[in-house]
């Protein structure tokens, strides 16, 4: 479907932008404070990735901000630098390293992510969500927001953290979630209140519950260590001191210059990665263009690290929230980053008294949306070769994190296609050759040196006293070392069985790759399009002698 028009949809993309600013909040603060940096440096990640990068982007329902999966890089680099300012200074050579590589059009390798890995990705996801945010529901706050590594800064993992919210139960905290989640899972059912968003309604029902619970003294009462906790500035001139700018000395550190090409290509695969798993999401199946999103990305990144934010990729938690809270366009994106400039300025101490059980209501409803026992059916439904990726993926990011899960994901998503491609290079089956029983060897449109095992295999197994006849009638493109060894079976182990082996369709398989010497003949071949590469040496002598037909 065509690219919808930013205010073709202005109530639901408010609406969603209000709900992910409220979840962007606590993600902001929690990324920045286990990243080592500053609690406002997340807030500007924040803003930069929804104003800016959600204006020059083409993603329609991405939403960028700072990366869990940066915070390990960005830990170290701060601490081996000792000084923020330096640090700032290898997030914008990130930035301009991204910028290159968007106008370098690497941004096309995101065409060779597998789909069911990227689903296994969402699903991890949504399973990392609600493992994350179970303990902040009852309210246990010892992880902060935005981890959401397996490892957990605090010596804990999500298994353990999980097991140790027994002991830390926060009645008070809830009873807020589960109020929290029935209001979102049905305010929208109650007739003409739907204009005001769910998520909105369920973190002023908590702010006003909470301050009812403190007035009274109750024991049900949140202490501030479970709030919101967005820096306060005292005055206008506190606020514009919190952002800070990079040290351009820094810039012939060659540090530095490591920091931020590790920066650029982390955020870059995690931006591409999120990105297309957003647009798996999107109910009007747009496109998003990865050339113009690296590009918008490396803007960002410039411009948060000379003002002192963290570095900013696409993130899957806030985008898929998006989604789910009704965005459409690009105007859900900016609307949040609006919100969290104008509410960091103004009203951080109303913010501040919104509960973290209330902001995990949220996050559960949209963990459980991303990881439903449908998607697990519908793979296992595609087949081996689709639901093992996919399962290997939702394990290591649950596991490990989301590079490494991704990694592991595409490996056995790589193996997988190899061994259905040497399963698939060939078909075999009796038939009548003239007046006796034949074992027809069908080889594939293409076969390549990945398929020279099982043909050997198969080959070798052939029996003894019969007519082999492999038939290269609908082949394209035949690898040099399988031609070899279908030579070497017809000379050398067929006389040895007493097998008679009929070649047939060779002569149509004539490739002649990088030569620019093409016989005559195969002219109207090629031109035609029967012949697309010719081969040079020793794999043309082969064909010539294997040819028949």
């Amino acid at each position: 479907m065509s690219r919808q028009n930013i205010f073709s949809n202005v109530k639901g993309d408010l609406s969603s932008g209000l709900v992910v600013f409220l979840i962007a909040v606590p993600l902001c603060l929690g990324i920045a404070l286990a990243s080592g940096a500053p609690l406002f440096s997340g807030m500007i990640a924040g803003i930069i990735g929804g104003l800016v990068i959600g204006s020059l982007s083409g993603a329609q329902l991405s939403v960028s901000g700072p990366a869990a999966g940066l915070t390990a890089v960005v830990l170290s680099a701060i601490t081996k630098f000792g000084v923020f300012d330096v640090f700032l200074m290898a997030v914008v050579i990130g930035g301009v390293i991204q910028l290159a590589l968007g106008l370098l059009k690497a941004g096309s390798v995101a065409n060779y992510f597998p789909s069911n890995v990227i689903k296994g990705m969402l699903t991890a996801i949504g399973i990392i969500i609600i493992l994350k945010q179970l303990p902040h529901a009852f309210g246990y706050d010892a992880d902060s927001e935005g981890d959401f590594t397996f490892i957990q800064v605090d010596g804990h993992n999500s298994i353990s953290a999980l097991l140790s919210t027994i002991n830390h139960i926060h009645l008070g905290a809830t009873l807020i979630c589960i109020i929290s989640v029935l209001i979102i899972l049905y305010w929208n059912k109650i007739p003409k209140v739907g204009v005001i968003p769910a998520a909105l309604v369920a973190v002023i029902t908590a702010v006003v519950l909470n301050g009812i619970f403190i007035a009274l003294g109750s024991k049900l009462a949140i202490a501030p260590s479970h709030l919101v906790s967005l820096p306060v500035p005292k005055s206008f001139g506190d606020f514009i001191g919190q952002f800070t700018t990079p040290d351009f000395s820094a810039i012939t550190n060659k540090e530095v210059w490591i920091v931020g090409t590790t920066i650029a290509i982390v955020a870059s695969v995690e931006t591409l990665l999120n990105v297309e798993a957003t647009d798996k999401l999107d109910p009007l199946k747009r496109h998003t263009p990865p050339n113009r999103e690296l590009q918008a990305q490396g803007i960002g990144n410039i411009i948060s690290g000379m003002i002192g934010g963290l570095p900013i990729t696409s993130v899957i938690v806030r985008s898929s929230a998006n989604i789910n809270a009704g965005g459409r366009t690009k105007l859900a994106t900016i609307a949040h980053g609006t919100l969290l400039l104008v509410c960091a300025a103004l009203i951080p101490t109303i913010l501040n008294k919104i509960p973290l059980a209330t902001l995990a209501a949220v996050l559960l409803v949209t963990g459980y949306k991303l990881c439903k026992i449908s998607i697990f059916k519908e793979m296992f439904k595609n087949g081996k070769y689709q639901w093992v990726p996919f399962v290997v993926t939702v394990l290591a990011i649950v596991f490990t994190d989301l590079l490494i899960g991704i990694t592991l994901g595409m490996a056995v998503s790589v193996i997988a296609i190899l061994r259905g491609n040497m399963r698939s290079s060939y078909y075999f089956r009796k038939e009548k050759y003239h007046n006796g029983d034949s074992i027809k060897l069908e080889l594939a449109q293409e076969v390549s040196f990945l398929n020279k095992a099982s043909i050997l295999l198969t080959l070798d197994h052939m029996p003894e006293n019969t007519t082999v006849v492999i038939d290269a009638s609908n082949t394209t493109y035949i690898d040099f070392d399988v031609l070899e060894s279908i030579r070497e079976f017809k000379d050398v182990k067929a006389a040895q069985k007493n097998i008679n082996v009929v070649l047939t369709g060779f002569k149509d398989v004539y490739k002649i790759q990088n030569s620019e010497n093409i016989p005559a003949d195969y002219q109207a071949n090629i031109t035609s399009g029967h012949v697309h590469t010719i081969s040079t040496g020793n794999h043309e002598q082969l064909l010539k002698e294997l040819q028949l037909n």
